[in-house]
């Protein structure tokens, strides 16, 4: 959409306020908004912001270390073409931006900038990946007691929801996002929301108007929706895994699919499960980002807790989904399990690209499929094949992360250096404390 037209749209739809909206280091979805009466000088202003805000983290504490304090501001600079009117909230509409200098220039901590340079040299290497998140989250009444207690799956609990969710879905694609199925899942008050997938920029900021739509829909209802990965300790958690697949910018081809391949997989895609495996211990600090996201990557909780690959392996890391019959080469994608809502999708977008392109650009091979439950192997086959533990914290994390020499330089200095010292904070913050006060703020964060 052109200024022109989202001025006019304002005007015919008498919205009053209209939200700048970012993504941060921390995860958590911030931003400014303007008034429609000044909104065309803002649209080619963008709207200030103090530097400080990429050296937030999600305890709301600004990092002592960071490199940004309260000198010096950046601007929003909005994308014309997320412009969507909110239907959960009367009169306002909401576009999402990235991070520019004063003289207009990308800045170097701006996370969707990272991911459209990761989408550049995909495209120098004549690819584009294509991306879903696979969602849940948890209905929960404000002192978070659960929506219900249903079976997984179960006709109870889609009953339950119904309402809200049937609201939620109408207000997803009132904004271009286009839910593909929805069930209630295994946890309590849980629900899963698969999207239909996009091109990758596409892809993450269909997660950001997902995630706002929720929890903006459930709070007309007095309700929380939270995508916590871990909202309930005992609990099964939540997680966005990802599904994604490369296609040729000249032959508009699925460079995933061959079905001659093993598993219907080609050579390509082989290339860049092996990329994914290689990279996946640095990886999750960008996928799975939270101090309590490590509650959900455990062996044997369906959420993966190895660098394996398999055939409808639900416990391997990475997932070869079996097709659609009649729809192979559509269908033909992989799934990356270890991947929660609270990430930035961008980073992890951009993340999982920057890997998977250094296995193609190697021609990396992921080894043997895991058949089992990785857990259910001996520690000397799980080495014999080369499947490693995943990080077992955040900290362990984004020790692999500094280590790592793909996704670190990938980054940049700037936002790699930024955002490991706002995710290290996290990790002090979160020491020593119960149980209960780690529920709590990522229940409400996320």
């Amino acid at each position: 959409m052109q200024r022109q037209q989202i001025i006019k749209t304002v005007r015919r739809r008498k919205v009053e306020l209209v939200r700048f909206l970012y993504c941060g280091n921390d995860g958590v979805i911030r931003g400014k908004a303007c008034h429609s009466r000044f909104l065309p000088s803002y649209l080619e202003s963008g709207i200030g912001l103090t530097v400080a805000m990429q050296s937030f983290n999600m305890l709301d504490q600004l990092v002592p270390e960071g490199s940004f304090g309260p000198v010096g501001e950046i601007r929003l600079m909005p994308d014309p073409e997320t412009f969507a009117v909110l239907p959960y909230v009367a009169k306002t509409a909401r576009l999402l931006c990235e991070m520019v200098t004063l003289e207009g220039e990308p800045w170097g901590a701006c996370t969707r900038t990272f991911l459209k340079r990761m989408i550049a040299r995909a495209r120098s290497a004549g690819v584009t990946l294509k991306a879903a998140f696979e969602n849940e989250f948890t209905l929960a009444t404000q002192d978070r007691v659960p929506l219900d207690r249903s079976p997984c799956f179960s006709s109870i609990g889609m009953d339950s929801a119904a309402p809200l969710m049937l609201e939620i879905i109408e207000a997803l694609q009132a904004q271009g996002v286009y839910p593909e199925q929805y069930y209630a899942e295994l946890g309590p008050g849980q629900q899963e929301l698969p999207v239909r997938f996009a091109d990758a920029l596409h892809a993450a900021d269909n997660q950001i108007t997902l995630r706002d739509t929720a929890r903006g829909v459930a709070w007309q209802h007095g309700l929380l929706a939270s995508f916590a990965p871990k909202p309930f300790p005992d609990q099964a958690g939540n997680g966005s895994h990802v599904h994604f697949s490369l296609w040729g910018l000249k032959d508009g081809k699925n460079h995933f699919h061959d079905p001659k391949g093993r598993y219907g997989l080609s050579e390509a895609g082989y290339a860049f499960v092996g990329g994914v495996l290689a990279h996946l211990p640095a990886l999750v600090a960008l996928t799975a980002p939270t101090v309590n996201s490590y509650r959900r990557l455990q062996p044997r909780f369906w959420s993966s807790a190895y660098t394996a690959w398999g055939p409808d392996n639900r416990e391997a890391a990475i997932r070869i989904p079996s097709k659609r019959r009649g729809l192979e080469m559509e269908s033909t994608n992989l799934e990356l399990k270890p991947c929660d809502p609270s990430n930035n999708p961008y980073l992890a977008l951009g993340g999982l690209l920057a890997a998977g392109l250094d296995g193609l650009e190697r021609k990396l091979d992921p080894g043997e499929p895991a058949l089992v439950d990785p857990d259910t192997l001996t520690e000397t086959e799980r080495k014999r094949r080369g499947i490693r533990r995943l990080p077992a914290t955040l900290a362990q994390a984004l020790d692999a992360l500094e280590r790592d020499e793909v996704l670190r330089p990938a980054l940049g200095d700037v936002l790699a250096k930024e955002y490991i010292a706002v995710k290290r904070s996290e990790v002090r913050g979160f020491e020593g404390k119960d149980v209960a006060f780690e529920i709590e703020h990522h229940f409400y964060k996320y």
